[in-house]
């Protein structure tokens, strides 16, 4: 038995579907791609999966990845083609490696939002006031015993670092922010908080993860 890293995109319609349904379609690829899995032991044995770094609804990404345990002799590059060959378009196994990194190791994701507003000089003024505030007080859903209620908290501390541009018709955001067990930053919340506060009308178009970094920032794999 061994263990490998698949490392995979998820874009197009399938930046769309849930983390447990991408657990589900993976577990189905791997099935009919004749994948040979080693699968845990008791009453209900199942293959072991174990995914990086759960991702948000809507959001795209070239940096996901699933470990998996094989038996038997296939190589990674049959592993990579014969998932291709069953998996939806929008999902794509980039690469297949051994010798990984536990995922405990995560520290930061690199992001890019890009979204329209009519007047994007007004819009790059405002996103970058808010950015540059000592706090930025985001709205989340919480209960209080049988009721549930908004309450506010700080996400400033979770945002490393970002730059904010126009291109062509776009504003560009590249942020790096919190991730992890310890602390991390889901990146619609930030978007969801910045749209509230600058008030502006806009149309937005994606947000994407390229990178998952280590505390001291060096690309996880």
């Amino acid at each position: 038995m061994r263990e490998v890293r698949l490392v995979f995109s998820k874009t197009d319609r399938c930046k769309y579907i849930s983390h447990l349904d991408i657990n589900r379609c993976m577990a189905r690829a791997l099935a009919r791609a004749k994948i040979p899995l080693w699968f845990t032991e008791g009453f209900n044995p199942h293959p072991y999966m174990s995914f990086s770094l759960p991702l948000s609804l809507g959001v795209e990404s070239n940096c996901e990845s699933v470990d998996i345990r094989i038996t038997g002799d296939i190589s990674n590059d049959e592993i990579k083609k014969r998932m291709n060959e069953m998996l939806p378009s929008g999902i794509r196994i980039m690469s297949v490696y051994d010798d990984f990194r536990d995922c405990s190791e995560i520290a930061f994701s690199d992001y890019v939002f890009k979204i329209e507003f009519k007047d994007n000089e007004t819009a790059l003024e405002r996103i970058n006031a808010v950015l540059s505030s000592d706090e930025i007080l985001a709205q989340k859903k919480a209960k209080q015993g049988r009721r549930r209620v908004i309450k506010e908290t700080d996400i400033k501390p979770l945002i490393d670092k970002y730059t904010v541009s126009v291109r062509g018709r776009d504003i560009i955001l590249n942020a790096r922010l919190a991730a992890g067990n310890d602390k991390n930053l889901n990146p619609s919340l930030l978007f969801d908080t910045l749209i509230r506060l600058i008030d502006m009308d806009f149309e937005w178009k994606s947000i994407s993860r390229i990178a998952l970094l280590d505390k001291e920032y060096n690309i996880f794999k």
